[in-house]
């Protein structure tokens, strides 16, 4: 049973960092993607960054390029998102998504196979 949980929301003002957490049970893939994903109320849910485990290369949408950084550590079996810079836009629900499936960093939601139960990331102004 593969389980995603994430840690790390919380309240920030604009300008501050939080790291998110992404904990990976019941995996056993050794190349597969990962990803963020964030949802504020009202708006389609949106693809923050991704990356090929077992290969490194990243992807990151343009809204948070040069500001947020994804990185995961094998030992621990955990994802992370540094956040910082944050804006008030960047205020959404964050998850963390696994795909199986794919070759190469992806931020497309309909290909990911598994998903975290999110966690809540507000920035004041």
């Amino acid at each position: 049973q593969v389980q995603l949980v994430e840690s790390g929301g919380g309240s920030v003002q604009a300008g501050g960092s939080l790291r998110l957490s992404c904990a990976v049970y019941g995996y056993t893939y050794s190349s597969y993607c990962m990803g963020w994903f964030r949802q504020a109320p009202g708006k389609e849910r949106e693809g923050v960054a991704s990356i090929y485990i077992g290969g490194g290369s990243t992807y990151y949408a343009d809204s948070v390029k040069g500001r947020f950084t994804i990185s995961q550590d094998n030992a621990k079996n955990t994802l992370y998102l540094q956040m910082n810079s944050l804006k008030p836009e960047d205020t959404a629900m964050y998850y963390c998504a696994a795909d199986y499936a794919a070759l190469l960093p992806t931020l497309h939601s309909d290909e990911y196979n598994y998903w975290g139960q999110g966690t809540q990331v507000t920035v004041s102004s």
